[in-house]
């Protein structure tokens, strides 16, 4: 056998190998997520959905539409998911670049003294038999040119991972639109709060005048010896009470005022526009849930969930691919000279084509804890996924119960509130004229006062539970 067919032999044999050797790839588990959701919320076929509606339009007061704009442009959260799209965009460039050539220019010098006995200084003539004596010279050497190199990409490698990278600033991008509507509900809740809290003090304040009234007709009834001390006492204790409850709520205000300058970006102590008259006739606009095969398509967690899952499916493949052999090819040409006057002759020119095939072959553990840890993630994902579904799917349905159950009891709660403002005014006519104890007054009064609070804080959950619709349908980043 010739030397040449020895050597084309030895060369099929280790291909063989390394072919044999890449195709045993451990075998693994995979999930398959569960695509599957309800066909309806509460047996409705109506696919008008909510969520699709922009904010602009879902939000009709414009104190609040104002302040949602302003938030879309300073929050920093918002601009810190901006720098996550700008990563994962950088991450596509790279991985892009990593499939073509990569071509280089350099130059090198550099001295090399032979040894005696070298075979470097047989060739060179530093030695012309083994009893010569002479020292071996110094041999400069100058280099200058362009070098390449490249991976064949054989096996869909590289563009699979560049893939993987053009996924991920998918979701980076779902990620930023899911913030939004976070943020849009946050800011919507924060100044139906505000709102409320302000009617709050509104009836504080007016409470404290009909006692302050109240109490100096108590002192003017002691002066005539129809009532006691008692009842003075007692009169002053219910108007410091409704004192103190003034200024817990004016707190409440500055901290509800300060969450959404912070939310819009500001610094605290700089005032919200609003029109707390306005509240009382606020409506909770309708909300219409669809089906709940639509939170698929407009929730932005679940999109940035299952694009996750489609690029993690996608590392598996590139750590497959590990295990098989890699081409790579470099070639380089320039000059090379022992004298830089040398340097750019035509006979310094050189140059030089390679190609080389390795794998994996003995010690792959490296390789396959990669693989596994791919497929691990990619299971992590289909979790991930199924859960944010469900999620989903549960916010929807407690807040279309909520609401329905808030509306109930804001009728029962308005209710309550006529009975009891007519009990105080009963109970005050019935003490000017000797015929009810003060205490009587006293109760029907602070009954009377904690109804209306119950009513307005109906109110305010009935609000935010139609923003926490809203964005459990995954409206508020159009």
């Amino acid at each position: 056998m010739s030397d040449k067919r020895i050597i084309y032999y030895c060369l099929g044999v280790a291909c063989l190998s390394l072919a044999f050797a890449a195709c045993k790839t451990p075998a693994l588990l995979t999930r398959t997520e569960n695509r599957a959701v309800p066909a309806s919320y509460n047996n409705s076929p109506d696919s008008t959905n909510t969520g699709k509606v922009r904010w602009t339009e879902f939000f009709t007061d414009p104190n609040l539409n104002a302040l949602i704009e302003t938030a879309l442009k300073n929050n920093q959260e918002l601009n810190i998911s901006l720098q996550e799209i700008a990563i994962a965009s950088n991450e596509i460039r790279a991985r892009q670049g990593a499939y073509l050539p990569f071509v280089g220019i350099g130059g090198a010098a550099g001295v090399n003294r032979a040894g005696r006995y070298t075979s470097e200084g047989v060739l060179e003539g530093n030695t012309e038999t083994t009893l010569d004596t002479r020292m071996p010279y110094f041999l400069s050497n100058f280099l200058l040119g362009p070098t390449a190199s490249w991976e064949v990409d054989i096996w869909r490698k590289l563009r699979t991972a560049k893939k993987a990278a053009v996924i991920r600033y998918q979701s980076s991008v779902e990620g930023r639109n899911f913030a939004i509507t976070n943020l849009v509900a946050e800011i919507a809740t924060a100044y139906y709060e505000l709102l409320g809290l302000d009617n709050e003090l509104a009836i504080v304040q007016q409470n404290i005048d009909i006692q302050t009234n109240a109490l100096k007709l108590v002192r003017l009834q002691k002066e005539a010896t129809r009532v006691t001390e008692l009842a003075v006492r007692r009169f002053e204790a219910q108007v410091l009470n409704t004192q103190g409850l003034q200024y817990g709520i004016q707190q409440r205000i500055i901290e509800t005022e300060n969450q959404i300058n912070f939310l819009t970006g500001r610094y605290p102590q700089q005032p919200i526009a609003r029109d707390a008259q306005a509240f009382s006739t606020l409506v909770p606009a309708m909300v219409r849930t669809g089906i709940p095969s639509q939170l698929l398509e407009n929730r932005p967690d679940i999109k940035q969930a299952e694009l996750n899952l489609v690029a993690a499916k996608l590392d598996v493949k590139v750590a497959k691919a590990d295990f098989y052999p890699s081409l790579n090819i470099s070639a380089a040409v320039g000059f090379s000279a022992y004298n830089p006057r040398f340097l750019f002759s035509p006979e310094s020119i050189l140059f030089s084509v390679a190609g080389g095939l390795a794998g994996p072959w003995i010690n792959r553990n490296g390789i396959i804890a990669s693989y596994y840890s791919a497929n691990a993630r990619q299971t992590q994902a289909a979790y991930h996924y199924e859960r944010t579904v469900l999620n989903a799917y549960i916010e929807v349905a407690n807040q279309l119960s909520n609401i329905s159950n808030l509306e109930k009891s804001y009728d029962t709660k308005a209710k309550q509130v006529e009975a009891l403002t007519q009990s105080v005014a009963i109970s005050n006519t019935l003490f000017n004229a000797a015929r009810a104890d003060y205490t009587e007054v006293l109760f029907t009064q602070r009954d009377a006062l904690e109804s209306k609070f119950q009513l307005i804080e109906t109110k305010v959950q009935q609000l935010n539970a139609m923003v926490s619709m809203y964005r459990a349908l995954g409206g508020g980043w159009q």
